[in-house]
């Protein structure tokens, strides 16, 4: 055996061990034996939800939903004060590995013939110095547009970008993780994006509030949902609603 076949031995060795070490072991998921169906309120403040199912789809056409989301909620919400329904779409899926990843809707909405005329992240105000990292996007498709917020939790991690879901993904597989994801996606059609982004701000920030507290790591991981607990510390009686 000469040099050159001991070196790449010794490589492919300490490769496969690599392989060994970085291989995910431990599964995590905040949902438990749960669902998003059962956890999220049908009544959130002043909003009334009713099942709904003609929303763009949460992946391009031919990809194999089924297998990357184990749960797809669809509700519409309505406010008899507010001239707009606001469409909701939870889509969870048990294991985030390379090859099942949550597709996100900058990347669905053209795939469906729509043209993004705004997307960028935003931080969604939930209570004093607690921000929601999201996405926006302004979706326009034949006879309509669609102002739309949403954002994506990977394990404990809440990713507003592609790249970030990436490193995101890697970070949760060099922990030895199984991750679980959840997309939450929150829309209304209408001409008036800045009326439409204000509305869907306090929805949001409703809904999470609307959760109890130990549901709430299921929607945006332990790390904000301590926070959200830790801002209302001072105000004991605080209602967090009964989900």
């Amino acid at each position: 055996m000469n040099r050159r076949d001991v070196v790449v031995g010794a490589s492919c060795v300490v490769a496969a061990a690599a392989a060994e070490v970085l291989r995910p072991r431990r599964r995590l998921s905040f949902l438990g034996a749960a669902t998003f169906d059962s956890i999220t309120p049908w009544r959130i403040g002043d909003w009334s939800g009713r099942p709904a199912s003609d929303f763009v789809a949460v992946s391009p056409p031919g990809s194999l939903v089924a297998k990357l989301y184990g749960e797809i909620v669809q509700r519409s919400y309505h406010h008899e004060g507010v001239d707009a329904d606001i469409m909701m779409l939870l889509a969870h899926g048990d294991s985030q590995t390379d090859d099942l990843q949550l597709h996100r809707p900058e990347i669905c909405y053209p795939a469906f013939g729509f043209d993004l005329s705004h997307d960028g992240p935003v931080a969604v105000p939930i209570e004093k110095g607690v921000f929601l990292p999201a996405r926006r996007l302004i979706a326009d498709g034949p006879g309509r547009s669609e102002n739309i917020v949403y954002w994506t939790r990977l394990g404990d991690y809440l990713p507003d970008s592609a790249t970030k879901q990436r490193l995101d993904r890697l970070k949760t597989s060099m922990e030895g993780i199984i991750a679980d994801g959840l997309l939450a996606r929150f829309s209304i059609i209408g001409p008036d994006p800045s009326r439409s982004f204000v509305v869907l701000n306090d929805f949001i920030r409703t809904l999470l509030l609307s959760v109890s507290p130990t549901r709430r790591p299921a929607f945006v991981g332990t790390s904000l949902a301590r926070a959200l607990a830790a801002a209302y510390a001072d105000s004991p009686g605080q209602d967090y609603g009964q989900v």
